[in-house]
């Protein structure tokens, strides 16, 4: 079970926002690559890095940044956001990603994530962003009529890494994982799922020991860790004995 710390990048600096609406965002870090540093020195093992503007515009917006945050840390780093194309999934890759999220182009194009995974073993994972249940896309402002599973079953087979399933009714809010939804789609696909949005307290990382949710990959916690709701020492100590007892 890993505990993935979020960098949302927004104009270049490391934000945080509610509900995924862009005029909400908090600005944590005016430096993401130190905020990479702090978090592999409090010990995270990942890091979930997603490029907002990208999100919105299609493209990669906030390359320098991604770019300085690589050269900031060792630890592998996971990239969503604007990437859409063989192109720019091979260019990301190259500068040293461990694995790009595709996820407007997984509702869009579902042979060009098939052709990735073909490509570029074990390093591509779908994000499957929902809000009442269905899947949006376009950095959260389109809806579509996709239920989550429905768009992870097209996947099955495909050789995908993960699937990041974020809860777009509670990212940001701290009003925790849910939890119901994210074990149904974990129980519906053999794609390792890693769930995201809302993670609020130290009670969500116990959460995440229970042995229903071992079957996760993970989960990916933002404002919680910037507000100090979650202590990195005890959540890493929590989840690493977790793992000893799990063996």
């Amino acid at each position: 079970m890993i505990l993935f710390p979020a960098i949302d990048l927004k104009d270049g600096e490391c934000v945080r926002l509610k509900l995924g609406e862009m005029d909400s965002a908090t600005v944590y870090n005016a430096d993401p690559a130190a905020q990479a540093a702090a978090f592999e020195a409090q010990g995270f093992d990942w890091l979930h890095v997603v490029d907002l503007n990208g999100a919105f515009a299609g493209r990669s917006v906030n390359g320098d940044a991604v770019d300085a945050i690589l050269k900031a840390t060792g630890n592998p780093v996971q990239l969503g956001g604007g990437i859409r194309s063989l192109e720019h999934i091979e260019a990301w890759l190259a500068k040293g990603l461990a694995r790009v999220i595709l996820g407007t182009v997984a509702v869009r194009d579902p042979d060009l994530v098939r052709e990735a995974c073909r490509r570029f073993p074990g390093r591509i994972a779908v994000g499957i962003d929902a809000r009442g249940g269905k899947v949006a896309v376009e950095g959260w402002a389109e809806a579509s009529e996709l239920e989550a599973a429905e768009l992870a079953g097209r996947f099955e087979g495909a050789g995908v890494a993960a699937i990041i399933y974020t809860d777009i009714d509670r990212d940001g809010v701290l009003t925790g994982i849910n939890w119901e939804s994210t074990l149904a789609l974990a129980d519906a696909v053999t794609i390792p799922v890693i769930a995201s949005g809302g993670l609020a307290s130290m009670a969500d990382i116990v959460r995440m020991t229970m042995p229903d949710a071992a079957r996760l990959e993970g989960a990916i916690s933002g404002r919680a860790l910037y507000d100090g709701r979650i202590d990195p020492e005890e959540a890493l100590e929590l989840l690493s004995k977790a793992r000893e007892n799990g063996k």
